[in-house]
């Protein structure tokens, strides 16, 4: 069994060294698109119209939406946080399965179809056809060592942002619960105090994280029994 002991302290391992990987700040607006492009998807599916998406070098976004009912921004509200935790979660499960091809012409998949349908600012337009072109090219003619070091920086700062941006909002909900984000958006529609949302993105990101961790490592033993066995 994978412990929550052992998911925290590997969590804030990497939550330290992803602190000093060059451009990383570049790269951590992954976990921003797909969590905006989550929020679109909900909309669509409840068959509402997405506007815009909105990305900033901050690692902030907003997805402008019309729908129709009012109970429909509570899916769409949610969608957000956890659709980048579960992302996060199938990164790791692609790469435990050495899909890394697979994983990175889906994050360029959603870059481009973000980019084309959505995304209307200018830092956002750049990022996602610079954040394109570099993966896409990773993806298929890199060598096999660099597109594994450059799928798990990826992977890793989905994780880590996922978890970290769950907790911020969660810690605003708190101290500023009107400045909480989706949490404020979730509370005004549902009467409940947006610490409540906050705490459910906050626990929900830290089960997807487990879960993530789990795969890496338990995929990793996996090839280690099977090299020993040869």
């Amino acid at each position: 069994m994978f412990s929550w002991f052992r998911t925290g302290v590997i969590f804030l391992i990497v939550l330290f060294l992803t602190r000093f990987v060059p451009f990383s700040a570049f790269f951590r607006n992954v976990n921003t698109l797909v969590h905006e492009l989550s929020h679109a998807a909900a909309a669509l599916l409840l068959q509402g119209k997405v506007m815009e998406i909105h990305l900033y070098a901050d690692q902030s976004g907003v997805t402008l939406t019309r729908f129709s009912e009012g109970w429909m921004l509570i899916p769409i509200g949610l969608a957000g946080y956890a659709g980048a935790s579960l992302f996060a979660a199938l990164l790791f499960d692609l790469y435990r399965r050495e899909r890394l091809r697979t994983g990175l012409s889906f994050i360029v998949i959603m870059a481009v179809l973000a980019l084309v349908l959505f995304v209307r600012n200018g830092y956002g337009i750049a990022w996602c056809a610079g954040f394109s072109v570099v993966t896409a090219l990773i993806a298929f003619l890199a060598p096999r060592w660099l597109q594994k070091g450059y799928y798990l920086l990826i992977a890793f700062l989905c994780l880590v942002e996922s978890v970290v941006s769950a907790f911020v909002i969660l810690y605003l909900s708190f101290t500023s619960p009107a400045q909480a984000g989706d949490a404020a958006s979730l509370s005004q529609t549902t009467m409940l105090p947006a610490a409540v949302w906050g705490l459910m993105f906050a626990i929900f990101s830290v089960w997807c994280a487990r879960i993530a961790l789990s795969r890496l490592l338990g995929g990793r033993r996996r090839r280690e029994v099977q090299a020993g066995l040869e």
